[in-house]
């Protein structure tokens, strides 16, 4: 008897270590996703460049006029040069963590959004990110999105 309480004790100290584990690992995820959200508001491009690993990629998914899908790519210099480039108004766009999955030094997190020029709402869609654990620090080494003005519920 004395041998289960001891055998259920370490399986509950290790799932317990293992989630605690996760939970940090999560939020430091989560950290630089926000990173890259609030260099925007600020329109501050070291917080936006520090986000990202170098060489990411960054693409959305769009349609043709007939309405076939069609994935366009963003060269990153050039997107980070268009969030510092000064504009009247602050691109906002607010996420929700919608799933985080992690295995070792990848992770994959899916964020719903909808995004703000100013005050003004201008479409919403999903972020897929892709990152990668260097040493102590996520960074972004991949980033898709969907872009759509209905259905942001």
């Amino acid at each position: 008897m004395n041998k289960l309480r001891i055998g259920l004790a370490l399986l509950f100290c290790a799932t317990t270590t293992i989630a605690f584990a996760q939970n940090n690992e999560e939020e430091a995820i989560k950290k630089t996703i926000n990173q890259l959200f609030d260099g925007m508001r600020k329109s501050d491009s070291t917080l936006v460049r520090g986000a990202f690993n170098q060489g990411a990629i960054l693409q959305t998914i769009g349609k043709t006029k007939d309405g076939n899908a069609v994935v366009k790519g963003s060269d990153l210099n050039s997107f980070v040069a268009s969030i510092a480039k000064p504009h009247p108004e602050i691109y906002d766009e607010r996420i929700v963590f919608t799933k985080i999955l992690i295995d070792a030094n990848l992770a994959s997190v899916w964020t719903d959004y909808k995004f703000y020029i100013g005050d003004k709402f201008s479409h919403c869609g999903v972020n897929s990110f892709q990152l990668v654990k260097i040493g102590d620090t996520w960074k972004i080494v991949y980033l898709i999105d969907t872009r759509r003005k209905d259905n942001c519920n």
